[in-house]
């Protein structure tokens, strides 16, 4: 995956058929609903860190797809949920943001589970919108039957004015062949506003910190992973074809370290052997991947440490 300069003389000469739709896709929902595991199944890669941990996501990530007829540009988005620190905050704020440019909102919840209070908060924002919102009721594979029909009534019951509605499973991608058709059926008639063969715009040192924080999550035990941060230091492509990459993994106290590092610092070796292979996979080519700790007390309460990690 690389970076992309757009020819923007050659997105203008292109000949698209006059029924040709195009827009802004808002992916939004509560913590850990699945919006990331949904956002790669559209795309057919991966672009959005996944893990079961909560709060996963902590930037807007754009995810962009294009079809003979159609280009969406999905905008991935934290979880909104009621924030406890300034990095919370952020995150909320950068799903809020995500709206008021978009065409289309996917609403995604866990039909599984009953809607929760941060599901009220989700719906309480989209009624303040005028938007049309798809109602995405994910992860029907865990659903009990004997509760999906209340919960799905439930859900609809907090957007009675949602456009559509569907249910699915992202995981295992049951349903999700639909989701496309009915997004073009809601989008504007538009042209393309990328590259038909790019998938997002998301820098490669940005993607690569992200694959590290990802490996860390699924590794590590509940104590660590919220308070951990994730900054590539050097990003260097050299003679022999390698990509040269030092990533710095910040904690909030010192057992925290202790913990990532693991008996003679054998976590560590773990989550980067990961995320090394992660990352030559998403990059194509081959990396050499060194990883370092260090301790940062509180910086998820620090405007300062959030602006410099790029969490402003």
């Amino acid at each position: 995956m690389n970076d992309y300069e757009i020819n923007w003389q050659e997105l203008l000469d292109e000949t698209l058929p006059p029924d040709h739709r195009s827009g802004f896709v808002a992916v939004v929902g509560r913590p850990n609903v699945g919006k990331s595991t949904l956002l790669n199944a559209l795309l057919g890669q991966k672009i959005a860190i996944v893990s079961a941990r909560p709060q996963t996501t902590r930037n807007r990530i754009t995810g962009i797809l294009t079809t003979d007829d159609m280009q969406v540009v999905f905008v991935d988005t934290p979880g909104i949920h009621k924030p406890k620190h300034k990095l919370g905050e952020f995150m909320v704020e950068e799903a809020l943001a995500s709206m008021p440019d978009a065409d289309l909102i996917l609403w995604i919840t866990d039909v599984s589970k009953a809607p929760r209070p941060d599901d009220e908060r989700v719906a309480s924002v989209l009624r303040a919108q005028a938007l049309p919102v798809v109602l995405v009721m994910n992860k029907i594979d865990i659903a009990s039957p004997e509760y999906l029909l209340a919960n799905s009534a439930a859900y609809r019951a907090l957007v009675p004015d949602a456009v559509a509605d569907i249910a699915i499973s992202a995981l295992k991608q049951r349903g999700t062949d639909a989701i496309l058709p009915l997004l073009r059926q809601h989008l504007p008639p538009g042209p393309r506003y990328f590259p038909p063969d790019q998938v997002t715009d998301i820098q490669e040192r940005f993607l690569v910190a992200e694959l590290v924080r990802e490996k860390a999550l699924q590794h590590l035990r509940e104590e660590v992973p919220h308070a951990l941060a994730v900054e590539v230091e050097r990003f260097k492509r050299r003679a022999n074809g390698m990509i040269y990459i030092s990533a710095r993994i910040y904690v909030e106290r010192e057992t925290q370290k202790a913990i990532l590092l693991g008996k003679g610092g054998s976590m560590l070796k773990r989550i980067g052997s990961d995320a090394r292979k992660e990352i030559e996979a998403v990059l194509e080519e081959r990396v050499y991947l060194e990883l370092w700790v260090k301790v940062k007390p509180k910086w998820r309460r620090d405007a300062a440490e959030l602006r410099r990690l790029g969490y402003a």
